[in-house]
Parts: structure tokens; C-alpha cells; sequence
């Protein structure tokens, strides 16, 4: 590692999620990029004695905040709790977004308590610092550091996300011809970085250059199709699904996913308004049920933040459509309303489309409705997103095919539902684009750090990073 700085991992390093990277500069100053959960396999190997916040904080100096999954912030309550006192970076979207997430959280591994949850998500908007993507900003480190600044460029992956330049000045040094000159160093935390032509966001360009990649690997064993292909195979499987007039359950993230959908399956109704979905359902007489207050609330704020949408997505606007508020969507916010509607449907089995969270069914309203039509054989599960080993989800996208089974809350539920990848619609970079986002660079990585990811997936993006001739750790 080059003398001016180090890396330190606290999550994310070996596994998929809690992601979680430390940059210390020589003087012991320090930022921390991302602070999220532990989910899955993950959390279970951490084991439940240990710490939240298991490092030492105290020459933190701030935090920056790639994008507000929870797997990226879902520690931060922790960090605070902790003692940190520093100010949260993150970029225009995500400074709108980050407190509703936060908030969530809070709710769910901390308190209901109106008046806590309110004076938290205060002290949180307090700290947010937002920052336009391709501006340097200064991070102070002291007067015996080097001095730091980072950028915030576009990732791609949902809205607001980035990833981090991290430009080190360690000040004059003497060559070897005995002159002095300056020795910039580049570190980039790629954070997680999207697909090309990922509904709503603009493609990721790759940076300049780099001395040091942190390289998020998620699909870097597996290669996505094209989104005309996987947009036709979206209504595909959507038409297959409901010939037997049952139901088709899409677990999704609040954030991103569930909004990337609407936007799809908008354009799948719009071009398809003349044909059926299934016998005697149109397409556009098709009902879409997001049930999830939090994925509402998220796709109130994408709508507000229409500037940063695309061009594609800002001309759909123009012509006068509405690709995240349309006539065949119903939202579900209230309890009671869910369990209705989660009740009904179990009775009456009517053909419609359900996204409801978690993405990874480790909890949220997507189990309820796991539990009441899984064993049903009319029922479909659609999974569209990466499911990480040891949840729900990886055991019903494993197990199912094969007419197995899955805990839920404690109970087996034999799977009779049909189940359906789609990994096309992930929002994580495959393995031809994150090689192609270190090709790109003008000047490439003297290393690549690969973490966010599993072994076999680390393994198989190493091989193509070694052949462009870019060492990796």
C-alpha cells in the first residue's frame, strides 16, 4: 500500500453486504465510505455477541454515503450511537432519500416512539452535506495529514448513487534526479455501480484514471441480458404467469427496484394496450399493487426528482405520460389494508402483479404474502434482484424449481409456486461492465481491491481484470 494512506474494511470485504471501507491517511485521519447492515450468511457469521460498530471512530472524520441501500447505511444509527460526530457526504438525491431510509430503520431496530424517531432524523438532516456530482470537495484532516478531497461521480445503480474519487496530496516529495514534486493519489470506492441503460438513471462513465480501485463484484461471474431482451422477457413471463389467473409476487427493495419496475411495466402497458395480458385481462386493465409505505414514499421522492431522471425518462414525461404514476397502479400503505388485501387475494386468487418488500424476503409485507399463496400452485414468484445466500429469498429461488421448501417466521412452507429469475433487471454492473469500467479508464489501476461479492464471483472478474494486466488484491 502506498505510505500516504491505508485501507481498513469493516464489512463487505469478504461477503455481499454490510459494505463498509475505511481510507486512513498517514497522522491517523480518517473517512469511512458507507456504514450498512449485515444481511443473510453475513449477519449470521458475524454472530449475534458481536458489536454493531466493532472499530474504533475516533479519527473519523466524516462519512460518505455511496447510495442509501440498506446494506450501505443501515449501520449509521449505530456509528452515531457510537459517538460519531462527523458530517455525512452524499450526493443531491441521496441527501432527499437517505432520511426516509434512515427513518425506516430506526423504526424497525430501535424505536416506534414518534418523538425519538422525529429528533433522530433531525440530528441525521443536521449532518447530511450534499454534494453536485463532479465537484471536488475538501475533507478536513488535520494539519499533520495529507490533505483530502473527494468527488461524487454518477454510478447508475439507483438514484443518487456514486462512486468516490479520493484525491491524496501527501505534499512535496524528492525524486530520484533529487527534485521535488508533488504526488497526487487517486483512490476510487466504486460503491455499487449500475447496468448501461438501467430505467431512469444515466449510464456510469468510467473515471479517468486510478492508483487504487475498491471494486464492488456482485455479478462478476454472470453477464446480463440487453434491456430490450429482458424487458421482453419481463412481459413474457408476466403472461405466462397469469394464464392460470393467479398471482405473481415481485419481492423488491423499496428503493430503486420497485421504482425501475413501475417504469418497465409502464412501457410494457403502454405498447401492449391492444393485446391481453392473459384471457380476458387486457393489459391495460392489469393491476399493479405496490404494498409498501416506504416504497411509496420513495417513489414520491423520484418523482420530485425528475432533474436527475434521464433524457429518456424526462421525454416520456413530455409526451404526457406518467412512467411512476399510472392508472393500473394501487398502493397499499396501512396494515390493515395489507393484511386485506393479502387476505383477499389468498381467497380469491385474482390475477394480479404485488411488489412488496424485502427484496430478499428476510422480512417486510412480501412475507405475509409468501406465507398465504406460496403452496399455491397458481401463484408465481418473480425474483428480479440478487439474493444473497441465507436469506428467504435464495432458498426459494433455489429450492423452488425443485419442489422444496423455505422457513418463514419460524415455520416450513412447501413452495407449489412457480419461481422466476430475471437477472437482467439487477441493478448491479455485470461482469463485462465492471471490466469495461476499469478498460475505459485513461489511466488504469496500479490495483484493483475487489470486495461486495462472493467468492466464485471475485474469482471470475479477477481472471478478466489479470488478463487487461491490472494487478488484483
Amino acid at each position: 500500500m502506498h505510505p500516504a494512506f491505508t485501507l481498513h474494511h469493516h464489512g463487505a470485504r469478504d461477503g455481499v453486504t454490510g459494505s463498509c471501507h475505511e481510507l486512513r491517511l498517514d497522522g491517523g485521519a480518517g473517512i469511512l465510505i458507507d456504514c450498512g447492515l449485515f444481511q443473510g450468511r453475513d449477519e449470521r457469521e458475524r454472530g449475534d455477541e458481536r458489536p454493531e460498530i466493532d472499530f474504533e471512530i475516533g479519527h473519523l472524520k466524516t462519512l460518505v454515503v455511496t447510495h442509501v441501500h440498506i446494506d450501505h447505511v443501515g449501520r449509521i444509527p449505530h456509528l452515531l450511537a457510537a459517538g460519531f460526530d462527523g458530517p455525512i457526504l452524499c450526493s443531491e438525491p441521496s441527501a432527499v432519500l437517505l432520511p426516509l431510509v434512515l427513518e425506516d430503520a430506526v423504526k424497525i431496530g430501535f424505536t416506534r416512539d414518534r418523538r425519538l424517531v422525529e429528533k433522530f432524523i433531525a440530528h441525521i438532516k443536521k449532518r447530511i452535506v450534499a454534494l453536485p456530482y463532479g465537484q471536488w470537495h475538501p475533507i478536513e484532516t488535520g494539519t499533520d495529514a495529507p490533505k483530502l478531497a473527494i468527488k461524487l461521480n454518477p454510478a447508475g445503480h439507483i438514484l443518487g448513487s456514486a462512486y468516490v474519487t479520493c484525491r491524496i496530496q501527501p505534499g512535496l516529495s524528492t525524486t530520484n534526479n533529487g527534485q521535488r514534486t508533488k504526488d497526487n493519489r487517486y483512490i476510487i470506492f466504486s460503491g455499487d455501480l449500475g447496468a448501461p441503460y438501467t430505467p431512469l438513471l444515466p449510464t456510469p462513465k468510467a473515471p479517468y484514471r486510478a492508483d487504487l480501485l475498491v471494486l464492488e463484484t456482485t455479478y462478476g461471474d454472470r453477464v446480463h441480458e440487453g434491456r430490450r431482451e429482458r424487458r421482453q422477457r419481463l412481459r413474457e413471463v408476466v403472461e405466462r404467469a397469469l394464464a392460470d389467473r393467479g398471482v405473481i409476487l415481485v419481492p423488491a427493495f423499496s428503493i430503486g427496484r420497485t421504482q425501475e419496475l413501475l417504469y418497465e411495466l409502464e412501457e410494457i402497458i403502454h405498447r401492449n394496450r391492444a393485446r391481453f395480458a392473459a384471457k380476458g385481462l387486457p393489459w391495460e386493465e392489469l393491476e399493479i399493487i405496490v404494498d409498501s409505505p416506504l416504497a411509496s414514499r420513495f417513489t414520491e421522492a423520484y418523482r420530485e426528482l425528475r432533474p436527475f431522471w434521464d433524457a429518456e425518462a424526462r421525454a416520456r414525461v413530455r409526451e404526457g405520460r406518467h412512467p411512476l404514476a399510472f392508472e393500473q397502479l394501487t398502493t397499499v400503505d396501512s396494515h390493515s389494508d395489507h393484511m386485506h388485501t393479502v387476505n383477499y387475494l389468498k381467497k380469491h386468487l385474482r390475477p394480479c402483479i404485488v411488489i412488496a418488500a424485502s427484496g430478499m424476503c428476510a422480512g417486510g409485507r412480501i412475507v405475509n404474502y409468501l406465507k398465504a399463496l406460496l403452496e399455491e400452485e397458481t401463484t408465481d414468484v418473480l425474483f428480479v434482484g440478487y439474493q444473497a445466500a441465507g436469506t428467504p429469498g435464495r432458498d426459494i429461488q433455489k429450492y423452488g424449481p425443485r419442489s422444496g421448501y423455505v422457513v418463514l417466521d419460524g415455520r416450513r412452507y412447501d413452495i407449489r409456486a412457480q419461481v422466476h429469475t430475471l437477472s437482467g433487471y439487477s441493478a448491479h454492473a455485470d461482469r463485462k461492465d465492471l471490466v469495461n469500467f476499469v478498460r475505459r479508464m485513461r489511466h488504469r489501476p496500479q490495483k484493483v481491491r475487489l470486495v461486495h461479492g462472493e467468492a466464485e464471483a471475485k474469482a471470475a472478474l479477477a481472471r478478466e481484470l489479470e488478463a487487461l494486466g491490472v494487478d488484483v488484491d
